[in-house]
């Protein structure tokens, strides 16, 4: 009988037990599109989040979902997210991990950016976030396109300081974006005064039912987005689909994104539309 020194059996038991514990994540991980783990925001599951924060990570995470992007808790406080408020990062950072769940992106209001820079970048820091989100300028319905210019100025300084950080800002657009004043889509107009370096772009996919797709943005803006906010849109029923179900072309989008610089993506809709998603996204070959 051939015999195996100790070193040789822990090393075929520690390969052994990796592929056993890594296999079924590994081959998720393999046929997401872009290689990237498939993420999901939080927003939508707000409620469940106040209800049972570490239980509602356990869900998704049971789901299939390895990444998470949050919403600041003091911006999001009534949106779900106040039991996020008395904790500190670190322990925020730590439910995460043990629902084995990764954080990397964090949407935040415009007020909180301005007002406390500083001590969101330490609690971002020190909750291992490599993107900061302005979720919105908060901008009124009336907002003249200068309004929107000086807005852009003020997120280029945010981003200035979130660099020296060693954090990427960035801004996430909804339909308000994609309006034009004085026959100029705002959204073209941001992308001309934001300083590219300073704020990437999140695009939000759910402006398809505004007929603008995100393949055309990322081959006219390449290299200028960080991440998306994925969901799907019905035209026979005019409402919001799960991944898959809708008129969004995904594999043109995810082979455009890779030019577009696109190093996340996170479905953002209601735990249902989230468990319909998943399997989508885990077959989706690109």
């Amino acid at each position: 009988m051939k015999t195996i020194s100790r070193r040789q059996f822990l090393g075929k038991t520690a390969v052994t037990l990796a592929a056993a514990y890594l296999g079924p994540v590994a081959q998720k991980l393999g046929a997401a599109p872009l290689g990237l783990p498939i993420g999901c925001q939080l927003y939508p599951v707000g409620r469940q989040v106040a209800q049972d924060f570490e239980g509602t990570l356990r869900q998704i995470a049971a789901v299939g979902y390895r990444t998470i992007e949050l919403c600041s808790p003091p911006s999001y406080e009534k949106s779900g997210f106040a039991p996020l408020v008395k904790l500190k990062a670190a322990e925020v950072r730590k439910a995460f991990e043990v629902a084995g769940l990764r954080c990397e992106s964090c949407h935040y209001g415009f007020q909180e950016l301005k007002e406390t820079l500083d001590e969101r970048i330490a609690y971002a820091k020190e909750l291992g976030l490599k993107h900061m989100v302005l979720s919105s300028f908060g901008l009124r319905q009336e907002a003249t396109m200068a309004d929107w210019a000086k807005a852009a100025g003020e997120l280029n300084k945010i981003g200035e300081r979130t660099r020296k950080a060693g954090i990427q800002a960035g801004f996430h657009n909804h339909n308000s974006e994609f309006k034009e004043i004085d026959g100029v889509l705002i959204y073209d107009k941001l992308m001309s005064e934001l300083d590219p370096k300073l704020v990437k772009m999140q695009f939000q996919v759910a402006v398809i039912s505004l007929g603008y797709k995100a393949a055309t943005f990322f081959q006219k803006y390449p290299g200028r987005f960080i991440s998306l906010h994925l969901a799907d849109w019905s035209a026979t029923d005019k409402k919001p689909v799960p991944v898959g179900a809708g008129v969004v072309d995904w594999k043109e989008l995810f082979t455009t994104a890779k030019t577009g610089g696109v190093e996340n993506y996170f479905v953002e809709m209601n735990m249902d539309a989230l468990k319909a998603s998943y399997p989508y996204l885990r077959d989706l070959k690109v």
